[in-house]
């Protein structure tokens, strides 16, 4: 199957199950559908004692949707290396800006702290990362974006890879089998993420 690295083609291997991420090898976009596939149960978010007196406090002010390219800039800046390529930049740009992709921020004082992006798609949202520069923003973002899905109505919200930190969240794996049916349902629904 040829996948474009456009957005019209982002939106159709997400509906597939399928996400890229830039080779820092070859240069080109590599497409990946993990077996098993991680997921947040909207029901099943993990907030720890501290995590909630960080939220109960109002340590940082959480919005959505005012710094997307801010925010796929701080997941890009890792001492690691990143897959946010300024071709992931552009094209998530391109689909921030017809309503598809969202982001989170986190912010301290005037500053963004955290946040996160992903793509929406019917009842469906595929996280693709997360950051932070303030301990705790990113949890904060997460769970703010948590609530927001599950008081809208989606059903899904995709990982992709289960890691330490995600599984102290709550995030699970479940059989790539039982991802694509659920990813199915909720591509059948309308919720509205504004």
């Amino acid at each position: 199957m040829f996948l474009s690295f456009t957005p019209t083609g982002l939106e159709f291997a997400y509906s597939c199950g399928i996400f890229p991420m830039h080779n820092h090898f070859t240069g080109g976009i590599d497409w990946y559908r993990p077996d098993p596939r991680a997921i947040l149960p909207l029901n099943g978010f993990h907030t720890s004692r501290s995590l909630a007196g960080t939220i109960r406090r109002g340590t940082f002010t959480v919005t959505f949707d005012t710094a997307f390219e801010a925010v796929m800039r701080g997941c890009a800046d890792r001492s690691e290396g990143t897959w946010i390529s300024e071709e992931f930049i552009s094209v998530y740009g391109d689909l921030h800006r017809q309503g598809k992709a969202h982001s989170v921020e986190a912010w301290l004082d005037d500053r963004l702290a955290g946040g996160a992006y992903g793509v929406a798609l019917g009842g469906a949202f595929m996280a693709e990362s997360m950051f932070h520069y303030e301990t705790d923003a990113s949890k904060v973002a997460l769970a703010a974006l948590v609530e927001h899905l599950r008081i809208r109505g989606y059903q899904l919200l995709d990982v992709q890879y289960l890691t330490p930190h995600l599984s102290s969240l709550g995030a699970i794996e479940i059989p790539h089998r039982e991802y694509n049916d659920r990813l199915r349902q909720a591509l059948r629904l309308s919720p509205n993420f504004t």
